[in-house]
């Protein structure tokens, strides 16, 4: 009995080791995956807030709140459980779907490019402008959610495929961590963000004048802040989206480009010692952009002449 209780708490103790170092598994991998997917993260924390601008402070942590359940239904309900299929039964996709993603975030960089330098761009809150207070907070509600569907099924591929080795059980897990943890940090962040004139607006009002200073201070460091978030959003699509391609590629069997970018990040490192870490990694990031560039302006350019072309017959051919 005595060795039959032992042998029995033995057991039970090497399950729990190997729980023990399932979750280490688990939370590392978590690790990996939600770094990998940070240029994404950024992008989605600086596309959101466009989102609840305009609308009265009252509305505005209401609007993150749905944004965020939505973003979470994105992740958990539908992106998950497609992703975990098909790493399981087509996981030789994943390095497609991956380059398509990233494709589609060099695109979306050239685009905010071109925007900014022909001047074209346009406000989020254009196509709503017509409607009252609840039609325009749904529309641009469900908006941010259509978008943020979009921005979820890359950190959630880009995390899947640092996983894609591992058991299913560490895959599950990995992305229900990381689709929690970024949701959360996001629009945390988000919330934050788009509170802050209002608690700069707040301090300004009191009688310490060091209150006042620092509330004053956040009030013109808002659109500052704002502004710079757009720029480091773009500028991170474009790194994360060539990365993901010159990866890619390589992956596929073409090594040429990655092996041409590698070999620069690896004469940097050697030529600058002690910055040799920083600066290659600046040069492994300078070309990944320099590459997303190109292929989001090859896509924009496409794009706009298959546009332009279904206008024209419009224009020659007026209706009679």
């Amino acid at each position: 009995m005595a060795g039959g209780l032992a042998a029995l708490l033995d057991d039970i103790a090497t399950m729990a080791k190997l729980a023990a170092a399932s979750v280490d598994d688990v939370g590392a991998a978590a690790g990996r995956a939600s770094a990998k997917a940070a240029g994404v993260v950024v992008d989605d924390t600086a596309v959101t807030p466009r989102y609840v601008t305009g609308f009265t402070p009252d509305r505005e942590l209401p609007m993150i709140k749905r944004i965020t359940i939505g973003s979470l239904r994105n992740k958990l309900l539908f992106i998950l459980p497609a992703a975990l299929l098909l790493s399981q039964f087509a996981s030789w996709a994943l390095t497609p779907l991956l380059m398509l993603g990233g494709t589609y975030l060099c695109f979306e960089g050239a685009e905010k490019i071109w925007e900014k330098v022909s001047g074209h761009g346009h406000d989020a809150g254009d196509a709503t402008a017509s409607m009252s207070g609840d039609e325009a907070e749904e529309a641009m509600t469900s908006g941010a959610i259509r978008t943020d569907f979009i921005l979820s099924s890359e950190i959630m591929v880009i995390a899947l495929n640092e996983v894609a080795r591992e058991s299913l059980w560490t895959r599950a897990m990995t992305l229900v961590i990381v689709a929690i943890v970024i949701t959360i940090g996001v629009y945390g962040f988000v919330a934050l963000i788009v509170k802050m004139d209002d608690i700069g607006l707040h301090l300004a009002k009191q009688s310490n004048g060091a209150a006042q200073a620092l509330g004053n201070g956040l009030v013109r460091a808002m659109p500052v802040l704002l502004r710079w978030l757009a720029i480091i959003g773009t500028v991170a699509m474009l790194w994360v989206g060539g990365h993901i391609l010159l990866v890619g590629v390589d992956t596929l069997g073409w090594h040429p480009p990655y092996a041409l970018v590698h070999h620069l990040e690896e004469a940097v490192r050697h030529a600058t010692g002690p910055l040799g870490g920083v600066l290659g990694w600046l040069t492994n990031t300078l070309c990944s952009a320099v590459v997303g560039l190109a292929v989001g302006a090859v896509v924009v350019t496409v794009l706009h002449l298959v546009r332009r072309g279904k206008d024209e017959p419009a224009e020659e051919h007026p209706a009679r």
